[in-house]
């Protein structure tokens, strides 16, 4: 019971199948390193389906620093989806600094639409003004620096 708990078997053949590049021993030792094969070979598949190049190492240096690989991977293939250039150091530097990678992704191929209450004021004369704002938000990727602030 205990080799099949540090010998991950089922996940190698997961990753064989998948046509994803990882060894046993490289299982064995992310096991060692406190970090949940399950998770990078999980992330591995969901990448290399979906024509990303991301390495076991990236993942799992993102998984120590304490970001969300999943969401990372998600923003990763959205992003490469609607053409938006966006690396993965990119995206695992809005991850750790707090922000919703994939959120940010979404924001960027659908603008968020924000309406203000009415605000009404009267003037010397006597007239009323009522106004109300439309602002639109749109995240662009290319210059972004915020996260660095």
């Amino acid at each position: 019971m205990l080799f099949l708990y540090f010998v991950p078997v089922n996940l190698w053949i997961t990753a064989v199948f998948s046509n994803v590049k990882i060894s046993i021993m490289n299982l064995i030792l992310m096991r060692l390193r406190k970090v949940p094969p399950s998770i990078v070979v999980n992330a591995m598949i969901t990448s290399t389906k979906a024509g990303l190049n991301v390495t076991t190492n990236d993942i799992e240096t993102h998984f120590l620093a304490g970001g969300n690989v999943n969401n990372v991977i998600k923003a990763l293939i959205s992003a490469d989806k609607a053409n938006i250039p966006l690396t993965f150091k990119m995206a695992t530097a809005i991850d750790l600094a707090g922000r919703d990678v994939a959120d940010a992704v979404q924001l960027s191929v659908n603008p968020r639409v924000i309406d203000t209450p009415p605000v009404s004021a009267v003037g010397k004369n006597g007239i009323q003004l009522i106004v109300r704002a439309r602002v639109t938000v749109r995240t662009k990727y290319q210059s972004i620096g915020w996260w660095r602030r």
